[in-house]
């Protein structure tokens, strides 16, 4: 279930930053969807970040790590 969430991640982000580049380069703004969606994945990733390293961090304070 990990590999199909990461590919639709991956998916999603690299459909995004795609938009976001030929907008870009068309000197056209981001449609609102797009800005949306960039937010959210942001959002996404900054949170799984905090929450790996709290989880990495709660790992090595028990020495349960490694």
């Amino acid at each position: 279930m990990l590999e199909v969430a990461a590919l639709f991640y991956g998916v999603i982000a690299s459909f995004l930053m795609a938009s976001v580049s030929r907008n870009k380069r068309e000197s056209r703004g981001n449609p609102p969807i797009v800005t949306a969606f960039g937010w959210a994945m942001l959002s996404f990733s900054a949170a799984m970040g905090a929450m790996l390293i709290v989880y990495a961090a709660w790992l090595i304070v028990n020495g349960t790590a490694g």
